[in-house]
């Protein structure tokens, strides 16, 4: 078992390096298919483990090698599979593999295709060792890598300007974030003496301790802005946006199942610590229906098709730390899961319609896209339902545990979920409708060139379309598992790491809410679909659009400008009087002053060596009689 763990990130890292090295030795298809075994390699192995896990319960340590041994201080590089690293293993190499599947043929004609496929197993690598590593140290190599590689991916189409000011924005607001994690880790290992989950998170160890509650409080808000910045919560999410500047599997990589999660997987790991420190719970649940809710609102009038989607992700990011927020650690991670199925399946759908459209991206020059994508309609419609919350799809199943334990917690959480549920259902349905429905609204050449994707690309929308459908049975309501003698199979296998939720609602009720959840949910998509394919309505044209709050809506609420007067041109205007005033005269002038010294001094110096042996035997002598004259 322990070298199949080792395994399990070594296989995308040696087609990484097959593929960096060779580069250009390889042709596209051959490092294509390379790239593919490493992944499905590593997900088959994933997938021996996670059996052997379904068997036993029982966490497994793997120590690949002593990495810093200091006085008593001692970190290995070492892994931990249990139930909740088993689970995001299955899912990042699984929708990975998918995800990678389909970047052969969206990817063929482009010229970095090599360079591509190499980023993408580097970053299933790192991701790998963030879930695998099994203490605080080898997390953060992964949640760096992986921060590194979206930056290389996200400004993959280098040439464009906008897409390189993409990537370093990206950048920029991860380092921020990562900063609240480097100084939690500082705090931990001062006031425990370990960053071993081991030694962290054993019964008793932190409730225990004599590290005061303030203190425990101090740790976890770090880490949750390391989590704002990974998992784009408020203030630190404009950069996910951005990221569709990259390749559209990319979108679908970051956005569904790896990066954006590595912030839950973070709070769901330290779940122990964060129940013992109820404000910043509370806090977790503001920041989390707050980002919802702005997510789902700028959604509801953007127009690219990406950008909808880069939108809803935020949203459904907001909705899992809301679930954490109120202590559903199983909730947030099962949504997790469902929504790495639908949402992954929604961007390579929306994928396949930019590919039938030879790149174009607004869906108001879309339309009537049915009957000629009927594979990727189908798919697309199943995933668009999944994320709307409808039953028995497994975007249902996850939604409704979340809204069940914020109904539970707090009523206001629910009636702010709620809303976001239903607006999730209409910006969802807008998309679908005026993409797919109506008559076509494009130009004759992009009319002429539509065309259903290849098998190689229509293969992993349809095998997502099924998880999407099928995934939510794996953890039933609590009252339709107890009518149909059915348990929560995911809550059951996850509670060893996880717990199970103290917050339970009357049977009665919670069949109400689901009732009340699922009408109103239907209500909106009747309505999207009388606005959008009855009434044939079509979002008027950016120089058209009536309406301050549509307009600051499809604005963004122009947080980024915001940003950018507050923050970016203050900060810039600092550097400059630094350059200008420290670093040019000062600073450049020491350097230069050094440099014209020693050419000054050499200058006189060199003029001793004159090459004339009589000069040379006087200078001896003289040298000799000074000598004698210091020593008498």
């Amino acid at each position: 078992m322990e070298q199949l763990v080792k395994l399990i990130p070594l296989f995308p890292l040696i087609s990484f390096a097959i593929i960096a090295l060779m580069n250009r030795r390889l042709s596209k298809p051959l490092a294509a298919v390379i790239a593919c075994i490493g992944v499905l390699l590593s997900f088959i192995d994933s997938a021996v483990v996670f059996q052997s896990q379904l068997q036993s319960f029982h966490p497994v340590e793997v120590k690949v090698f002593d990495w810093i041994i200091a006085g008593d201080f001692n970190a290995s590089f070492s892994f931990l599979v249990d139930p909740l690293s088993s689970i995001f293993l299955m899912v990042i190499t699984g929708v990975g593999f998918l995800i990678h599947l389909f970047s052969v043929g969206y990817m063929k004609d482009d010229d970095g295709m090599r360079r591509f496929f190499a980023y993408l197993n580097l970053f299933i690598f790192f991701m790998l060792v963030l879930v695998l590593g099994n203490n605080f140290l080898v997390m953060f190599i992964g949640w760096e890598g992986v921060g590194f590689c979206s930056f290389m991916l996200i400004g993959f189409w280098y040439k464009d300007n906008k897409n390189n000011d993409a990537a370093k924005k990206a950048f920029v607001m991860n380092r921020i974030g990562d900063l609240g994690f480097l100084i939690a880790m500082c705090l931990i290992f001062f006031n425990f003496g370990s960053l071993n989950y081991s030694t962290l998170f054993s019964p008793g160890f932190l409730a225990e301790s004599s590290v005061s509650t303030e203190t425990l409080t101090l740790i976890t808000f770090c880490l949750f802005v390391g989590a704002m910045g990974k998992s784009a919560q408020i203030p630190l999410y404009t950069w996910l946006p951005d990221a569709m500047a990259g390749p559209t599997p990319v979108s679908a990589l970051i956005h569904a199942a790896t990066m954006v999660t590595a912030g839950i997987y973070m709070v769901a790991r330290t779940n122990v610590m964060f129940s013992l420190t109820p404000d910043t719970m509370t806090l977790v649940s503001i920041i989390g229906i707050a980002t919802a809710l702005l997510g789902a609102v700028i959604g509801l009038f953007q127009n690219d098709i990406k950008k909808v989607l880069a939108y809803s992700t935020v949203s459904q990011l907001g909705l899992m730390f809301v679930a954490l927020g109120v202590g559903a650690y199983t909730a947030a991670v099962f949504h997790v899961v469902t929504h790495a199925f639908f949402k992954a399946l929604l961007f390579l759908g929306s994928g396949s319609v930019i590919h039938a459209m030879g790149g174009e991206q607004d869906i108001r020059v879309m339309g009537g896209l049915k009957k000629k994508l009927p594979i990727t309609y189908l798919t697309f419609l199943i995933g668009t339902l999944a994320i709307s919350g409808i039953p028995p799809l497994a975007g249902f199943f996850s939604k409704d545990q979340i809204l069940s334990e914020a109904f539970a917690h707090n009523k206001i959480l629910f009636a702010l979920g709620l809303l976001v549920s239903l607006m999730t259902a209409f910006y969802m349905f807008r998309l679908f409708f005026l993409t797919f429905h109506g008559s076509f609204r494009g130009t004759h050449d992009q009319e002429h060139h539509l065309h259903e994707s290849p098998l190689n690309m229509t293969l992993p929308l349809i095998v997502l379309a099924v998880c999407a459908a099928f995934a939510g049975f794996v953890g039933f309501p609590h009252v339709i598992g107890q009518g149909l003698g059915l348990h929560n199979l995911f809550e059951a296998y996850l509670s060893p790491v996880l717990g199970v939720s103290s917050s339970h609602i009357e049977a009665s009720v919670e069949w109400m809410l689901m009732g009340l959840t699922t009408v109103l949910i239907v209500m909106v998509i009747l309505y999207a679909r009388h606005l959008f394919v009855s009434k044939n309505y079509v979002p008027e044209s950016d120089s058209h659009m009536k309406g301050s709050f549509k307009k600051l809506a499809y604005g963004k609420f122009y947080v980024d400008e915001f940003y950018n007067k507050v923050f970016t041109q203050p900060l810039d205007k600092v550097s400059l009087f630094l350059e200008k005033g420290i670093d040019i005269p000062v600073v450049d002038g020491m350097v230069r002053g050094i440099g014209k010294l020693t050419q000054g001094l050499a200058s006189i110096a060199r003029k001793i060596q004159t090459g004339n042996t009589g000069y040379y035997a006087i200078a001896f002598v003289f040298a000799i009689l000074l000598l004698f004259i210091f020593f008498i």
